[in-house]
């Protein structure tokens, strides 16, 4: 009996210890950068922003929270096209809830990421509210302030750490002889002397360019230059769903080591059907992908713009869920190639 006894007493602890482990982990706050109050009459709203500064494969939250006293209602803003230098990742509708004043609050999250690097603004939003004792009376409006945050490039840091060494000084000529093997003696010297130096040149550039990329970042980047070639806007659609293709398959093959770039559709699907690497909604996803990039280059299928758009956010989200830090592409060759361009 004493030993039934002590087994529910450690059972009991055991579930009180792992439901507050649970709510521990689960009621986590996010800290907010940026926090900005606006009020006007019975409206007072937040404008929290995770951080200012980050880099272009970084992520981050804005935040909305709007209180408001009863007998009036607030509708949030908009937020998509305001957003011109971001996209959403993702977005929630955290609900409302009373406070102490019985206002209520109510809160909205979105998960931004950047398109390029530099400076850009969170742009100003406009919050209305009405009186619901007087419906036919006109909204009354509070706009925040913009918000400037700064995106650096991965790469640019990077080269801007590197340190390029003083060039050896160039061997001087011998004196002048009046016997001729003097010379051909000179000559060689300098021949050995300059071959010498080119040759420690040639070492240490390609010494100081060499350099590892996560795959990840090397398709952000073709990303972002696929979206400054704006080919859509300029009506070649089979180009960009040619390139924004080539971005995917490469990037799967640099990720996973799936050999996507040299094999068609259907052989490559034949292959994905059998690796365990990806889960079956993304398989189900890039199959869908490929087969739309299949119909408009090769079946001169005229995608609409909502199914673009769709396509272009299909090849960011699988390449945010998937990237890694761990498996790194040399692009030391690349770069080369750059530098003597």
């Amino acid at each position: 009996m004493i030993v039934f006894c002590a087994l529910i007493i450690c059972a009991m602890l055991l579930v009180c210890a792992g439901c507050k482990k649970d709510a521990g982990t689960g009621g986590g706050q996010t800290k907010f950068e940026i926090d900005k109050d606006y009020q006007r009459g019975p409206l007072t709203v937040h404008v929290r922003v995770e951080k200012t500064k980050m880099t272009i494969a970084e992520t981050f939250l804005l935040e909305f929270e709007a209180a408001i006293e009863p007998g009036f209602e607030v509708q949030m803003p908009k937020v998509g096209k305001e957003l011109k230098n971001f996209g959403i990742v993702d977005w929630d509708n955290l609900g409302d809830r009373l406070d102490e004043n019985n206002n209520v609050v109510g809160r909205c999250r979105y998960r931004l990421e950047p398109f390029l690097s530099g400076t850009f603004d969170i742009p100003a939003f406009t919050f209305q509210f009405t009186d619901v004792n007087n419906p036919e009376e006109k909204a009354y409006e509070l706009t925040t302030e913009p918000i400037e945050t700064q995106v650096t490039s991965l790469l640019g840091q990077q080269r801007a750490e590197l340190v390029i060494a003083d060039i050896e000084d160039v061997v001087g000529m011998p004196e002048k002889r009046s016997y001729w093997w003097v010379w051909i003696l000179g000559a060689m010297s300098i021949i050995a002397a300059v071959s010498f130096w080119l040759y420690l040149r040639r070492k240490e550039a390609i010494e100081l360019v060499r350099y590892l990329a996560p795959a990840h970042e090397i398709a952000y980047e073709r990303l972002r230059a696929l979206v400054k070639k704006d080919l859509v806007k300029k009506g070649k659609i089979k180009e960009f769903y040619e390139q924004i293709s080539n971005i995917l398959r490469h990037y799967i093959e640099h990720r996973f080591n799936l050999r996507a770039p040299e094999r068609t559709t259907e052989e490559f699907l034949i292959e994905l059907a059998t690796t365990e690497v990806l889960g079956a909604d993304d398989k189900a996803g890039l199959a869908e992908f490929l087969k739309l990039s299949d119909l408009v280059k090769f079946a001169k299928h005229n995608p609409t713009t909502e199914q673009i758009q769709q396509t272009f956010d299909l090849v960011k989200n699988f390449i945010e869920k998937t990237k890694s830090d761990e498996k790194k592409i040399d692009v030391t060759e690349q770069m080369i190639k750059a530098e003597v361009a």
